[in-house]
């Protein structure tokens, strides 16, 4: 037992600098990159559907007021968002995780914008520093990972506020009204004011303007 815990902690040292390493090469990497915002959604999303042609446009749009996007690298909407900010002429980057499944990397980021993570919490971390901005579409656990991270820092001020814009007013009202209505008014787990951190939008043009004037009078910086 004393040798199984002595190795562990032997493992468990070599791991902090394994975790460390990954920090200092993301942060290396990521502040080299223009500001940019980014976009999740689901990996399952087929081209066809409306919401990737929606993101492709909502991506090339984004670029074109000088951002660039942010994605997970991964296929479905991270892939609509990463060809959108391509045709835009746009910075395309992808923060790539390996998974058991839905790992495919999508075609569409700069090739020297594609870095690699072994850490899901690392990735994270890129993500919530680094953009000026997210817009969110629909998605599964993973994007509704990414969206109540972003809400808890917020809330919590532990970065600096920035526009959280959930797209599809279909797909989001019932997470919304439930917060409304179980969190706010029944528990009062929130406050009346925590709901302003989040804009729903139907409307393409909506979406990029609620970005971009945002941003009109200030400065760019990491959140964090």
């Amino acid at each position: 037992m004393a040798n199984a815990w002595t190795e562990m902690k032997s493992s468990n040292s070599w791991l902090t600098f394994k975790i460390m390493g990954e920090f200092v090469s993301g942060f290396e990497q990521m502040g080299m990159i223009k500001p940019c915002v980014s976009i999740f959604g689901s990996a399952r999303t087929k081209p066809t559907d409306r919401y990737y042609k929606e993101t492709v446009e909502i991506a090339e749009k984004i670029v074109k007021q000088g951002f660039g996007v942010i994605t997970g690298g991964g296929p479905g909407l991270m892939e609509a968002a990463n060809k959108g900010a391509q045709q835009g002429d746009g910075t395309s980057v992808g923060l790539v995780i390996e998974l058991p499944f839905e790992q495919e990397i999508n075609p569409y980021i700069d090739k020297d914008k594609h870095i690699n993570f072994d850490y899901f919490f690392v990735r994270k971390v890129m993500f919530m520093k680094y953009a000026q901005a997210f817009v969110v579409m629909p998605g599964g656990f993973g994007t509704l990972d990414e969206l109540f991270e972003a809400l808890t820092l917020i809330q919590t001020e532990k970065i600096k506020k920035f526009p959280i814009v959930l797209f599809g007013s279909d797909f989001w009202s019932g997470l919304i009204d439930w917060i409304k209505k179980t969190l706010l008014e029944e528990y009062h787990n929130v406050s009346p004011e925590d709901l302003d951190l989040i804009k729903i939008v139907d409307d393409v043009d909506e979406a990029v303007k609620h970005v971009s004037q945002f941003h009109t009078k200030r400065k760019f910086t990491p959140n964090f």
